[in-house]
């Protein structure tokens, strides 16, 4: 404990001595501030004298202006902060005394009626105080925010009291998320839920975490990506389902990348990719009416358009543009293999045709997807889950949606041929034979369940913490997630861990975040 601490823990004690119960059970409050503000707000003071009704209101101290015998607080409960004035003839005296004791951060009960100050501040006038909870920590000095991003993302509740647009952006997710509940509701979707713990980790590339259940005796694992589990629904004739949940990949932490996320991902028998490309721009035309005043955001310092429709461009096209590559040296895994020996540098050339393949749209091509762009027909060697196009049989019909040169959304005309389906599944294991460790295992319980029968569908995912960064306009993930995945540190809050230890920066790369 520090000084000041120590300091806040001796006013406790003599809360305590003057028989304050300090840490009551609860306050039954009447109003909160933004109600109080919307409803009475534009008054005058000679309309506020007329208001007979006692306002019992609770909060934390978050400025406190001591002026002898009287004082002006502002308390904030989350939302907004009201002025609180405090007048030692006009309170009993242990709520004065109790008062006294008060600092900035601690949590308290006021009830009283509202008046306008000399400056027209709308302010409650204090008739009783009751103590609520001690602050033995003090916040950060100003209420201009902790600014400290490691801090921020480690003491979340601490970011959340001090820097008001934290919460802005948190209340932006929620209600984000409800209109994509709402939109799918509307449009005859079933919400469910999938295991998030998988006997075969399936559904994407990408490396997963392990654990044990010690009374089966096996290993699972957390879920890479309901897919595969949402897939069976479809053979078992749910004919449109969604699922927003938690996906666990065990990747490297960047800008863009946190082990745990979010995701949306949605099904529908007898369509196919197109008809969930126009799905999902009609998605984003709900969005962007309901959260964008002009259909554009400001992401990095670009403004972005977001206004539908995008345009389609297809996922070999554009490395060859981008690269300078022709398409005939693309299709050719050697010829790719010494094109990126001796353009790239990278000191591991990947293992298998197809990281071959994404290493170079990453370094040519992502970067320059600043508007909405569906990026199409993906190569069949880095979609085993996508059926083969109809046009050329090496591509599958598989789509990403790429804004401000990340990907957001993932889809393709589901796979139902078992047959087909295993032979991509083994051509998974030779891929990982081949030191690619990201590459899919057979799942053998999805094909029994495909060979039941699967009638055409399309799916998709969406990475709602990258879509709840674009609409918020914050660049990095870790804003956006409440509780970002940090390296461990000990001691007390503030503390400063071992040096060198790395803590909010970015670590190592992973895999993108959406359906693969």
């Amino acid at each position: 404990m520090d000084d000041l601490s120590n300091i806040r823990l001796e006013k406790l004690q003599k809360l305590e001595e003057l028989g304050v119960t300090t840490y009551p059970y609860e306050f039954n409050k009447t109003h909160d501030f933004k109600e109080i503000i919307e409803q009475y707000g534009q008054h005058p003071n000679e309309a506020l004298e007329k208001v007979e009704q006692v306002f019992k209101i609770a909060g934390r101290i978050i400025a406190l202006r001591k002026m002898g015998k009287s004082s002006f607080l502002h308390l904030f409960d989350g939302e907004e902060k009201l002025q609180i004035y405090v007048r030692q003839d006009m309170m009993p005296e242990k709520d004065y005394a109790v008062y006294k004791l008060l600092d900035i951060g601690d949590i308290i009960g006021v009830s009283g009626k509202l008046f306008r100050t000399h400056s027209n501040e709308l302010t409650l006038l204090t008739a009783e105080l009751t103590f609520l909870a001690k602050s033995i920590h003090p916040l950060p000095e100003k209420w201009h925010g902790l600014q400290d991003k490691e801090l921020r993302y480690r003491q979340r509740y601490l970011d959340l009291i001090v820097n008001p647009d934290t919460r802005k952006v948190f209340n932006l997710r929620s209600r984000i998320i409800q209109q994509i509940r709402l939109f799918f509701y509307q449009h005859g979707y079933l919400e469910v839920e999938t295991p998030m713990m998988q006997p075969i980790p399936g559904g994407a590339s990408a490396r997963p975490f392990v654990t044990r259940h010690n009374a089966l005796g096996i290993e699972l694992y957390l879920r890479i990506a309901p897919e595969l589990y949402l897939k069976r629904l479809l053979v078992g004739g749910m004919e449109k389902v969604f699922e927003i949940n938690r996906n666990f990949r065990n990747e490297g932490i960047s800008m863009k990348h946190n082990p745990e996320f979010t995701m949306l991902e949605f099904y529908q028998l007898y369509k196919d990719f197109n008809y969930y490309i126009q799905l999902t721009e009609n998605l984003m035309s709900i969005l962007n009416k309901e959260f964008l005043e002009d259909g554009q955001i400001v992401f990095q310092g670009q403004t972005v358009s977001l206004k539908p429709p995008y345009p389609r461009k297809k996922y070999m096209d554009l490395i060859c543009q981008k690269a300078g590559i022709s398409l005939e040296d693309l299709w050719d895994e050697g010829k790719l293999k010494a094109f990126i020996e001796k353009n790239l540098p990278t000191e591991d050339i990947p293992p298998t045709y197809g990281k071959m393949l994404e290493l170079a749209f990453d370094h040519y091509v992502e970067a320059s997807l600043q508007e909405p762009t569906f990026v199409t027909y993906f190569p069949k060697a880095i979609s085993p889950l996508s059926k083969k196009s109809r046009q050329d049989p090496r591509e599958t019909e598989r789509f990403e949606l790429y804004i401000a040169g990340m990907e957001i959304a993932n889809g393709f005309s589901e796979l139902n041929d078992p047959l087909d389906q295993r032979g991509r599944f083994e051509a998974q294991v030779k891929d990982r034979e081949k030191g690619d460790d990201e590459a899919q295992l057979i799942d053998n319980d999805f094909l029994t369940a495909l060979e039941y029968g699967m009638a055409p569908a399309a799916g998709e995912g969406i990475g709602i913490d990258r879509l709840i960064m674009l609409f918020s306009g914050v660049d990095s993930i870790k804003e956006v997630i409440l509780f970002p995945l940090l390296r461990p540190k000990t001691g007390f809050p503030g503390e400063p861990g071992e040096p060198g230890e790395p803590g909010a920066e970015e670590v190592g790369q992973g895999a993108g975040g959406s359906k693969a």
